[in-house]
């Protein structure tokens, strides 16, 4: 039995970690996920194993601040596993610019996508905030999936550059892509302190066991 989940726009099975959102293309799956009919609503199972905010919501977090009807930077959408559980989200009245610097990924996402008219395919380099902003408007939630070192700096330059004063702003952290010499928690630790000098964590959880050696923040302006 799939009910509302308390998180907006979020389903679950009863009894069971497993979680859906509305189908925003009835018959169409993006990564071979089980769709599942109910009342005649179609729902597309979302995979924690491979999407890290799904991981967040099974680890517990209350609220990761998507609505319907947001506009959303995803910086490194990949080719559109979580991007397209974000869509389902926002829906029909929602914007989801889907930023990521490799052709290949971007290709997949165009195609995985194909019929989702609320995702803006956008190939560019998440860390050139200048050259994005002629393609991309202030929005509402900045959600950011880069295993990169320096991923916390474009968290933040994206941030300065894009987000409402209102907004929120999520991000996951790969430990061993920023330091592999460094215990994980040592890594979580120190960009906790660097994210509270300028913002308000709203939350935090690590993301075992779907992804390891990862966490993630969910942030607000002060």
């Amino acid at each position: 039995m799939i009910t509302k989940s308390k998180i907006f726009e979020v389903y679950e099975e009863k009894g069971r970690k497993k979680l859906y959102t509305l189908n925003l293309t009835p018959g169409r799956r993006v990564y071979d996920e089980q769709l599942v009919k109910q009342n005649n609503i179609e729902y597309r199972e979302w995979d924690a194993y491979g999407s890290k905010l799904a991981a967040i919501i099974l680890n517990g977090c209350k609220n990761i601040f998507l609505r319907k009807s947001d506009v959303v930077l995803y910086l490194g959408s990949a080719s559109g596993t979580t991007t397209s559980h974000v869509s389902d989200i926002v829906g029909k009245g929602g914007l989801v610019f889907a930023v990521d610097v490799a052709p290949r990924v971007m290709r997949d996402l165009v195609f995985n996508c194909e019929g989702r008219k609320n995702i803006a395919p956008i190939l560019a380099d998440a860390n050139h905030t200048k050259e994005l902003m002629e393609r991309i408007s202030l929005v509402d939630v900045i959600y950011q999936d880069i295993a990169q070192k320096h991923q916390v700096d474009i968290f933040l330059k994206n941030i300065d550059a894009f987000l409402k004063k209102d907004g929120y702003a999520i991000i996951a952290i790969k430990a061993r892509s920023i330091d592999v010499t460094k215990y994980p928690k040592q890594i979580f630790k120190e960009v906790r302190e660097r994210l509270e000098k300028e913002f308000i964590i709203v939350d935090y959880r690590t993301l075992e066991p779907y992804q390891k050696d990862h966490c993630m923040f969910i942030c607000k302006n002060k």
